[in-house]
């Protein structure tokens, strides 16, 4: 077989479809049977200079791919399949693919060293290879050794450092790969392709650096380095010394004072002179400076006045020439820019960066871009007019409002009449800056907006005649309406001010929408996102006949997208898309009218054929579950509380394709939400229907596949399930209270020092109380000793949970609320239970102290519950 493996790999890559299928069953075939032998022939193939280029290639994206994976569970699979490869045998493709990286072929060192480094991903973190670092060394320090080893060797570095942590290396070796790197960056000594491969390394290496940055001659050493080959004279060496640069200002904020001058001289040549590349990434450096003091300055008042860490006040400092210096590079925008989403240049960063700056500083950057925008304002030049905007969209966070409102009062008028400038640019950057002004300085509930009942009906007009503009124009309007309305919610009698021009406002987007059903489909979503919150944010006595109007026109365009000609995975996927945003107005427009007694029976004369358009919507897709339909149908469900039940056999069938769609997690999790919106609404009734739903939740819990992210909400509607059937939970106690104390056990043993995982396991214990919680008042009026057994490893939980200083309010709550529940279900049964674990007292004292109103009282509900018990 390892003989044929080139064979495969060539025959792989054949234009033939019957040939290719036939060599990749092969390969799939050794891979399977031989997994050692099968790796060792990959990198045989790879090493080999005589063996055609696009094997060699193949081999390496194989090797790749069998030792690394973007899913994390696929990713631990293939790391614990490689560790279980027979030493001799690793040792051998680890010495053949060190080989590789002095290949003459660069495609084949470069695919080695990304090989090496994942090798290393796996083993260097179980203190394995601990050759590694040493042989890659070698390489460099050797008399003689030819730039494409050291090219390759510094690749392999800098692979390692980014695939592994910096907790994995010794002090010693992380001195030698710094020692390594900062050499291969030399100029005098090295050729180009190696000094580039040098400080990409040494971007991947800052991490593992923090020692070497609390020593100054290390620190001024590496600096300088660093420094000096930003000016090189190949510009793929300046961009990548100016990206280890920003990572610097955000790894290494509080050594930087003694660089700053010269770091200011460095960044602000570049973003006059320098190529777009290397300009954008000097603009970076001061938008990273600028996240830095954004966030200490958050830590310092949240902590009042002590922020721990040094703030230098950079931005502050370097204001008077720092902002002149971005006001300029708006001025260098591209034709183009405003067509294509994907366009990133120095105008954009400039600009982004400028907002920073606002944020940081506040009020002190106004009187210094204000004149550049009165400057350019009125310019024939149309970048003049597009920059003056751009500066005055991108200041308005950060400054107070007392500074602000006036220019903004002032300059809305000037706004408005820029709407209808000849440039296309400037329309549109003035529309994001009108939605910016609604975003931040329209909020009538908190008693402030720049919008009166003088202007409205005139603001009102040039957004809905924008709306009609070019669509890049058109999609930016559709912002500055969204903004507009939801400044109105819940902004009590202002937001009757809007109510007059609703009607013509949902008609404006509704065209706009059914214009660009052809082609535009960012310009249809967003009109539809801005009809919702339209619809959401609207006074509900007054619009309640403009919504039940609504209704109808929706349900019939979504219909209509359901007879649509389906000829191409374009069609289906245009299709989809539309069939989401309408399925998204119906929620809204379903909540909206149920909302309140006066109207829900508009929602409840309509529901059967609104479940029956989501059922031909859901019939549409052949396996996946529509998300947009699911999150609708959980409104009505809520909406139409019993009724509902006569829809629950006909749409089972595609909950439980929901339930199991583990490749689109996030339908997995809104569908377990809208099982528990359905046991709400259905209580006794979904009973039939619960073995099927409990075996689908058991599956995913216990599935390694299922993103983690689903495994809280489920554990939640156990308590949903529990609540609804009562005493018929009974049969499912030992099967989900099991996976609950699993999961419980898992928490206590969670990592802390990971904010991903901290925030997980905070997600995770709120939902196992909220479970518990759910089944103790479920058996409470009938079996309530059936949680007798499961009521210590409960208070202990809790307990561990309360010595725990990461816990964050809902999980306070929530835990709260099942002291209560635990003691109001099993009363006095549990009396010496509560004797014994007495750090309740110590918990509750805690939340009678708190601040929300809502913990305070679950909290005298719970001291009463218990008094009750031990009294």
């Amino acid at each position: 077989m390892a003989m044929e493996i080139t064979q495969f790999l060539l025959a792989a890559q054949s234009a033939d479809a019957n040939v290719r299928t036939e060599a990749e069953a092969n390969l799939r075939q050794f891979q399977e049977q031989n997994i050692s032998a099968f790796l060792l022939s990959l990198s045989f193939e790879l090493a080999n200079n005589e063996k055609p280029t696009e094997s060699r290639r193949l081999a390496g994206i194989v090797l790749k791919n069998s030792l690394d994976a973007k899913d994390a569970v696929m990713k631990q699979g293939l790391a614990q399949q490689w560790m279980q490869i027979d030493l001799s045998i690793k040792s051998q493709i680890k010495d053949v693919l060190l080989g590789t990286l002095g290949s003459p072929v660069p495609e084949a060192r470069h695919t080695s060293a990304q090989v090496v480094a994942k090798i290393a991903s796996i083993e260097i973190p179980q203190k394995q290879w601990p050759a590694l670092i040493g042989t890659l060394l070698a390489n460099m320090t050797q008399r003689d050794s030819p730039a494409g080893l050291k090219q390759a060797t510094l690749e392999a570095l800098g692979y390692v450092c980014e695939e592994i942590s910096h907790t994995d290396l010794e002090q010693a070796e992380v001195n030698n790969v710094l020692t390594a790197v900062v050499q291969g960056m030399n100029f005098s000594e090295n050729s180009a392709e190696v000094r580039l491969a040098a400080t990409k390394a040494l971007y991947n290496a800052l991490d593992f650096a923090e020692t070497n940055f609390q020593n100054e001659m290390e620190r001024n050493y590496i600096m300088k380095v660093v420094c000096d080959t930003a000016i090189s004279k190949e510009v793929e060496i300046r961009q990548a010394a100016f990206e280890c640069l920003v990572s610097i200002a955000s790894t290494y904020y509080e050594v930087l004072e003694p660089y700053m001058q010269a770091l200011f001289e460095l960044t602000s040549n570049a973003v006059k002179g320098d190529e777009e590349a290397v300009a954008l990434q000097a603009i970076e450096f001061w938008s990273s400076i600028c996240d830095e003091e954004i966030e200490l300055q958050e830590f310092e008042s949240a902590d009042s006045g002590d922020s721990g860490s040094a703030h230098s006040h950079f931005i502050e400092k370097a204001l008077a020439s720092l902002v002149p210096m971005l006001l300029e590079t708006l001025l260098k925008q591209e034709e183009d820019q405003d067509q294509d989403d994907t366009i990133w240049n120095v105008s954009m960063a400039g600009g982004t960066c400028l907002g920073l700056v606002a944020r940081t500083v506040g009020d002190a950057i106004l009187p210094l871009v204000m004149p550049f925008v009165e400057g350019n304002i009125m310019k024939p030049d149309w970048r003049c007019r597009e920059a003056a905007t751009y500066a005055f969209g991108s200041i308005l966070e950060g400054p107070t409002l007392e500074k602000l409102s006036h220019l903004v009062h002032s300059g809305l008028d000037f706004l408005l009449r820029a709407m209808k400038d000849e440039n296309n640019h400037v329309k549109d950057t003035t529309a994001w800056t009108l939605s910016r002004i609604f975003e931040l300085l329209h909020n009538p509930a908190a008693g402030y907006s720049v919008i009166s009942p003088e202007n409205l009906q005139q603001v009102l007009q040039v957004l809905l005649e924008g709306i009609q503009d070019a669509p890049n124009v058109a999609e930016k309007v559709c912002g500055a309406i969204y903004y507009l309305a939801q400044g109105y919610e819940d902004a009590g009698p202002s937001s009757s001010m809007l109510t007059p021009f609703v009607p013509s406002i949902i008609d404006c987007l509704l065209k706009t929408a059914n214009c660009a059903d052809g082609g535009d489909s960012k310009l249809r979503s967003s009109a539809y996102e801005t009809l919702n919150e339209v619809v959401r944010c609207s006074n509900i006595t007054e619009t309640s006949s403009i919504i039940a109007q609504l209704l109808p026109v929706v349900m019939d365009k979504l219909g209509q997208t359901i007879e649509l000609q389906i000829v191409s995975l374009d069609d289906r996927e245009k299709q989809g898309d539309l069939q989401a945003s309408l399925c998204g107005v119906l929620q809204v427009i379903i909540q909206k009218l149920s909302s309140v007694d006066e109207t829900k029976n508009i929602i409840l004369q309509a529901a059967d054929q609104i479940m029956t358009l989501f059922l031909k919507v859901f019939a549409c897709r052949s396996s996946t579950v529509h998300e947009e339909a699911m999150l609708a149908i959980g409104a009505l469900a809520y909406a139409t509380g019993s009724e509902f039940g006569k829809y629950i056999t006909e749409f089972y069938k595609y909950l439980e394709m929901g339930l199991q769609n583990f490749d689109e997690y996030q339908v997995c999790a809104i569908t377990v939400g809208v099982v528990g919106d359905i046991c709400r609404a259905l209580d006794a009734q979904v009973l039939p229907y619960c073995d099927g739903i409990m075996n689908h939740l058991i599956k995913d819990l216990s599935s390694e596949e299922l993103h983690l992210s689903v495994k809280p909400p489920i554990f939640s509607c156990f308590g949903d399930i529990a609540l609804a059937i009562e005493e018929h939970f009974e049969k499912y106690v030992p099967y989900a209270l099991q996976m609950m104390q699993g999961a419980a056990e898992l928490c206590v043993r969670m990592d802390t020092t990971d904010d991903e995982l901290i925030d997980h396991s905070n997600q995770l214990k709120r939902s196992i109380f909220e479970a518990y919680s759910g089944i103790l008042q479920g058996f409470k009026n009938s079996k309530p000793e059936i949680m007798l057994p499961y009521a210590q490893h409960i208070l202990q939980f809790i307990e561990t949970v309360f010595r725990d200083k990461q816990r964050d309010e809902n999980v306070t709550k929530a835990a709260v609320a099942v002291i209560g529940d635990l003691a109001d279900a099993l009363g006095s049964k549990i009396k010496i239970l509560f004797r014994e674990r007495a750090f309740y007292v110590e918990f509750l004292g805690e939340c009678l102290q708190s601040d929300d109103e809502q913990l305070k009282e679950t909290a005298t509900w719970t001291q009463g519950m218990i008094g009750r018990v031990v009294s």
